[in-house]
């Protein structure tokens, strides 16, 4: 899932071709090999990111599969952008894929909601595009992004609430919006089965 020191002209194959193992093992090299350069302890990589130090060990030895919020924080720790951690050194095809079950890509699953990351993580913070499932009942509750980052939500199926600062609007199955995401915001599923929606959020540079 990493990739080695910039610089270096390492042949791999494209990262849409790894395996989950793999992807795993380049991970977990990449933050050790940052780690021990920079001649942090895993104490002291720990305060700078926020992830246990368990966590971390874990990571390094292969032996845990950390959610893209972790790999963030990991990546922010050392100052470096999240692509140059997550993904393979050089890539011999322009086509990058995103496979169906692949659960690298599985950003949120829970009693509320499933959200599953469609645009390649190198793009964070730039512009990322979610499939997100809403169980009945079920909400996706932000707080305020940064300043002037906008939202574009479209939904497939389902019957949507959705909040925007003190604004409000329902949306229903082919309809879209597009909102402010630098105050609260909410999407709420309004139906009575499950909800199917696709958001792409667009951070100003």
């Amino acid at each position: 899932m990493a990739a080695p020191s910039p610089g270096k002209q390492t042949a791999s194959k494209p990262t849409a071709e790894l395996s989950p193992d793999e992807i795993s093992g380049q991970l977990s090299q990449r933050v050790r090999t940052l780690r021990k350069e920079r001649g942090w302890s895993l104490d002291s990589l720990s305060a700078a990111c926020g992830v246990s130090r368990s966590m971390l060990s874990q990571i390094e030895r292969g032996e845990a599969n950390p959610t893209l919020a972790v790999t963030v924080r990991i990546s922010q720790a050392f100052g470096i952008a999240l692509g140059e951690l997550v993904e393979a050194p050089i890539s011999t095809s322009s086509i990058e894929v995103i496979r169906a079950d692949d659960r690298t890509f599985h950003y949120r699953s829970d009693d509320e909601c499933r959200i599953r990351t469609l645009s390649p993580l190198h793009l964070e913070k730039d512009v990322e595009f979610y499939e997100v499932q809403l169980h009945a009942n079920g909400k996706l509750q932000s707080a305020p992004h940064f300043k002037g980052t906008r939202e574009f939500l479209t939904v497939e199926k389902g019957k949507i609430e959705l909040q925007s600062g003190d604004d409000t609007t329902v949306l229903g199955p082919g309809d879209s919006a597009s909102y402010r995401v630098d105050v609260p915001h909410t999407i709420r599923n309004a139906g009575r089965g499950e909800a199917m929606l696709f958001l792409v959020v667009i951070y100003q540079n």
